[in-house]
């Protein structure tokens, strides 16, 4: 099975200098995780989703102490995620995007999430525009279909 056959073809994305708490605010609307991000031309240059928030309001060493909890002055995660409404975002987006075309089978697709560690993946045509997003979850409804679940 290929992933043009159950990708979303809908795709809601953001552009670079749409404010971070805004569009924040649009993925729990939505209760979605992440967004692409697209430029003026169509093309995708980013991926903005929960973790790339919790990354820009946590301290940076936080993904090096393991298990420790250290718990920062709860006054600056604070400030932190009150001064998004002041950020674009491309100051908060993941720059490098894990992309697939249309013909990737879902096998493959399964595999980069696993080993980049996405839960989403935008689907590109030919000219490397957006025609699509496939999740996790699509995936598993997919292979579930497929043996009669």
């Amino acid at each position: 099975m290929k992933v043009k056959e159950i990708m979303t073809k809908d795709v809601v994305s953001v552009k670079p200098d749409d404010n971070a708490k805004d569009t924040l605010g649009l993925l729990l609307k939505m209760q979605i995780s992440g967004l692409p991000v697209i430029d003026a031309q169509g093309k995708l240059i980013g991926m903005f989703t929960e973790k790339d928030v919790l990354k820009n309001i946590l301290p940076s060493y936080i993904e090096k102490v393991g298990r420790f909890v250290y718990e920062e002055n709860p006054k600056s995660i604070k400030r932190k995620f009150e001064d998004l409404v002041n950020l674009p975002i491309s100051q908060v987006m993941r720059k490098e995007v894990v992309s697939v075309d249309e013909d990737t089978s879902l096998c493959e697709v399964a595999h980069l999430m696993l080993t980049q560690n996405v839960r989403r993946i935008p689907v590109l045509n030919k000219e490397k525009k957006v025609v699509g997003i496939v999740a996790r979850e699509d995936i598993i409804k997919a292979y579930a279909k497929e043996v009669g679940w």
